[in-house]
């Protein structure tokens, strides 16, 4: 146990180490096989109204119940109170937009420490790509206006290897952003689902032991789609200039397509099983793949979902700093449109890197929070991690948490 969501050990169920004095569901009232308790006169169906008292100006509705007592405010139903709540999340299986709350209210809660960490990571990381896009990425090759169409389809073949030759450098970078982000704000979230503080310096001395396992886990993962991509468009390539290369390497690229997604998807809650349990990089593997096993589909909606989002914040906030650096450097928007626009001046540069900075400030807590809340999530839809957590966030009636609690990890 610890005060962080690695506490129960892999597999545990909501039995193992239950004290009686743990809250639990309700049992049914009349189970199958048992006398009814209900009374034989019962009023006729559709005219039973609440009792009232009489007034001095007429009969008195009953009081509201208090909260907690109402099924119609929780799905708990009936008697039953609300899930504890102490941090970002209730205590219970997430739906989908408590799962995106949960991770924008992490960002609100802990803002100091989430944006001191995005923004450090995204101006180093952004600062790094500009300059390699200035003096290491060649500029991309100028269009004619009327080409041929073999000139139009040697450009198109140029464009494309200029695009990935430029695309390169910007993943890599994005790779060492995401997985320094990761591994912050992992231990930042875990936190705020208990509702305690942590600074910068609490998540790097709690992380820090596990850089390099997660470093491993954030090269092999890509490295895994690109083996499988190359083997699926391989024989079409082979096959190069013939219709039946063609049609192999489309089939081959959407079929490594598939199973780089489905592979993607079976692993994405990897890290935060290493960070938040201690696991190694091929024993995190198996766990994702054990937690997700059963809900492929839902965490595949989920992570479509936090993809869109993210994707739409990032043009929101990009497109307009893209607008304004196209009218202040080269040619602008008409160069762009007509193709006499070959490269773009350090003022283009930077002003849509600020643009970029902003973005991912906030789009990286967003989408290490959904990854984090998903396997929470799932811990607690398998494992009952829910009594855990609320009995190490102090909840009343879950019992006190253990010496061990005061040791992450342990």
């Amino acid at each position: 146990m610890n005060d962080t969501p690695g506490w129960a050990s892999p597999g545990s169920s909501p039995s193992d180490g239950q004290g009686a004095n743990v809250p639990r569901p309700a049992e049914p009232t009349d189970a199958p096989g048992t006398p009814s308790t209900w009374s034989k006169h019962q009023p006729p169906p559709g005219q039973w109204s609440p009792p009232t008292v009489p007034g001095p100006s007429g009969p008195v509705p009953p009081p509201t119940p208090a909260p907690g007592w109402s099924g119609g405010q929780h799905q708990g139903g009936w008697g039953r109170p609300p899930a504890a709540k102490p941090g970002v999340i209730p205590l219970r299986p997430l739906g989908v937009g408590e799962i995106l709350d949960g991770a924008v209210s992490t960002l609100r809660a802990h803002w100091r420490t989430v944006l001191g960490i995005t923004i450090t990571v995204s101006v180093i990381t952004k600062i790094g790509d500009v300059l390699l896009q200035r003096y290491v990425v060649p500029a991309p090759p100028q269009l004619k206006r009327n080409p041929t169409p073999q000139e139009a389809l040697d450009q198109l073949v140029q464009s494309l290897k200029a695009s990935l030759l430029s695309l390169g450098p910007t993943m890599a970078l994005t790779l060492i952003g995401t997985f320094i982000t990761t591994a912050l704000l992992t231990i930042v979230i875990s936190r705020a689902v208990l509702g305690r503080p942590v600074t910068l310096s609490d998540a790097w001395r709690e992380a820090r032991p596990r850089l390099p396992q997660l470093l491993g886990l954030t090269l092999l993962l890509p490295l895994l789609s690109v083996a499988i991509m190359t083997v699926g468009l391989l024989p079409g390539l082979l096959l190069d200039g013939t219709a039946a290369g063609v049609l192999l390497t489309v089939l081959g690229g959407l079929t490594a397509a598939v199973v780089v997604t489905w592979l993607l998807v079976r692993f994405s809650l990897s890290s935060s099983a290493l960070m938040l349990e201690r696991q190694g990089v091929a024993a995190s593997l198996r766990r994702s793949a054990k937690l997700v096993q059963g809900a492929w589909w839902r965490i595949f909606g989920i992570l479509m979902l936090t993809m869109l989002l993210l994707t739409l914040i990032t043009m929101i906030i990009g497109l307009p700093f893209a607008f304004v650096a196209l009218a202040v450097d080269g040619d602008g928007l008409g160069g762009l449109i007509t193709g006499t626009t070959t490269e773009f001046g350090w003022p283009f540069l930077i002003i849509t890197g600020v643009g970029a900075v902003i973005a991912a400030s906030i789009t990286y807590p967003i989408s290490s929070g959904v990854s984090v809340l998903l396997y929470i999530d799932q811990r607690i839809r398998r494992e009952a991690l829910d009594l855990d957590l609320a009995r190490a966030a102090g909840v009343p009636g879950y019992g006190s948490p253990s010496p061990d609690d005061t040791t992450p990890g342990s």
